[in-house]
């Protein structure tokens, strides 16, 4: 049986006798959405999930992260939540979901939140997880545990990134290197570059360059602040890089009516935009969403600047 299949019967068999997941899932059927359109004429969701105040209200300093157990690592996982095996990884059904069928893929070692080593197994489990979208949230953007190496993944097609660039809207070809074709998005209010190709080797070839000249502009992080979406599409791989600025926006922070409780990570980024607080979701609206946006992301044209430096470089 490939992955795929153990994994569709993992999310099946984990509805059914797990009742956490049972009550979260079935509650994603009570989650409510609407749209907002960006200058530009891109679309943003947003969802209503208060399931989700886990993730976004996260304490993710060091003393609060040392202070309590990893629940990634195995032997502190619920007794009901099983998983599937591939390589070094141990794909799990996330419990509080953004997605229909959402998984959270650790790594099976506790070791650090940072994408380097690992992104030609992100590429991997792409491949093997062919009705998914693999994603990774950086240790400051977004990851709930930035001290055990972890990917997630969604059903494929939820987040609109993803028809964007299929429909060659916002996306603009600059350049091929290696049979890779290096995208810049314009007019999309957040800074975006995609990288397709059959070639694995030859992407995460260059995604090492890309993450190299980021981090030589944060030099003070433990790596250079990104997200990054991963998916196989008639035998191509898709990535597309969020390269970021900040972790959270003004708003998360400010008090009173001012509060929008929101800290971006890939799914955000992706077009899919998650408020766990009902007084949240009423009020947001495109201003704020592009405003968020501009705080937390690198602009677009300062990534058209970083790639003409790339193809130059490779």
């Amino acid at each position: 049986m490939n992955i795929s299949l153990k994994t569709k019967k993992l999310i099946e068999h984990q509805v059914l006798n797990w009742s956490l997941a049972a009550n979260n899932y079935a509650d994603l059927e009570k989650v409510q959405t609407k749209s907002v359109t960006l200058v530009g004429g891109s679309t943003v969701k947003v969802q209503f999930n208060p399931g989700r105040i886990r993730s976004s209200a996260a304490k993710v300093d060091a003393q609060s992260i040392q202070e309590r157990p990893c629940f990634l690592c195995e032997k502190n996982r619920p007794a009901e939540q099983e998983g599937v095996d591939i390589d070094d990884y141990t794909i799990l059904i996330n419990p509080f979901p953004i997605f229909p069928e959402h998984l959270t893929v650790p790594h099976q070692q506790h070791t650090l939140q940072l994408i380097a080593p690992y992104f030609p197994s992100m590429l991997k489990l792409a491949r093997e997880l062919d009705e998914f979208t693999l994603f990774y949230n950086g240790p400051k953007c977004g990851a709930s545990a930035p001290d055990h190496f972890h990917f997630q993944a969604g059903i494929k097609g939820f987040m609109p990134v993803e028809k964007d660039f299929r429909e060659a809207t916002y996306a603009q070809l600059i350049g091929v290197q290696n049979n890779v074709k290096v995208f810049n998005w314009h007019g999309y209010q957040r800074g975006v570059i995609t990288f397709s190709s059959e070639n694995a080797e030859a992407i995460a070839n260059l995604f090492t360059h890309l993450h190299q000249l980021l981090w030589a502009n944060q030099k003070e992080e433990v790596e250079p602040m990104l997200n990054v979406l991963a998916y196989n599409e008639n035998e191509e791989y898709v990535v597309h890089v969020f390269p970021r600025i900040l972790h959270r926006p003004s708003c998360y922070f400010a008090q009173g009516d001012a509060q929008l409780l929101i800290s971006p990570a890939s799914v955000d980024m992706g077009g899919v935009f998650i408020t766990p607080r009902p007084e949240d979701f009423e009020k947001i609206n495109a201003g704020h969403v592009a405003d968020i946006l501009s705080q937390v992301c690198m602009h677009e044209d300062d990534c058209l600047k970083l790639l003409k430096e790339l193809l130059k470089c490779c």
